[in-house]
C-alpha cells in the first residue's frame, strides 16, 4: 500500500494506491494521521482512491476514522476517483453521507 500526501492552497491531498486491508491499514493510518496533525489548519482533505485496487470494511474503517480526526480539527473531508468496485462499497456502506464524493483532478500530487 502506498500513501502520498501533499498540502497546497488549503487542501491536504491524500493519494492511496494498492490494497487497503487489515495488514496495510496500520501503516497508512499512522501516516495519514501524522499528515492530518501536521496540517491541522487545512480547509479540506481529499482522499484520492483511483489507485486503490482492493478495499473491504477495513478501508471503510480507515476512511471513517480519518473523517472523525479531520472533523475534530474542523477540516472538511472528500473522496475522489474511486474505481467502480470501491465506489459501490462506499455507496452501499453510506460513507458518502459523511464524506462526499467530488470530481477533483489529482494534479495536487
Amino acid at each position: 500500500m502506498k500513501l502520498i500526501t501533499r498540502f497546497s492552497d488549503g487542501t491536504l491531498a491524500v493519494k492511496l494506491e494498492g490494497e487497503i486491508d487489515e495488514h496495510s491499514v496500520i501503516d497508512i493510518r499512522r501516516r495519514a494521521d501524522e499528515a492530518i496533525e501536521a496540517h491541522a489548519f487545512a480547509d479540506r482533505a481529499i482522499f484520492y482512491l483511483g489507485g486503490v485496487s482492493f478495499m473491504d470494511s477495513t478501508g471503510i474503517g480507515f476512511l471513517i476514522g480519518r473523517y472523525k480526526k479531520l472533523r475534530r480539527f474542523g477540516i472538511r473531508a472528500y473522496i475522489s476517483g474511486p474505481d467502480p468496485t470501491a465506489d459501490k462499497i462506499l455507496t452501499m456502506s453510506g460513507v458518502y453521507t459523511l464524506i462526499p464524493k467530488i470530481n477533483d483532478e489529482e494534479d495536487r500530487l
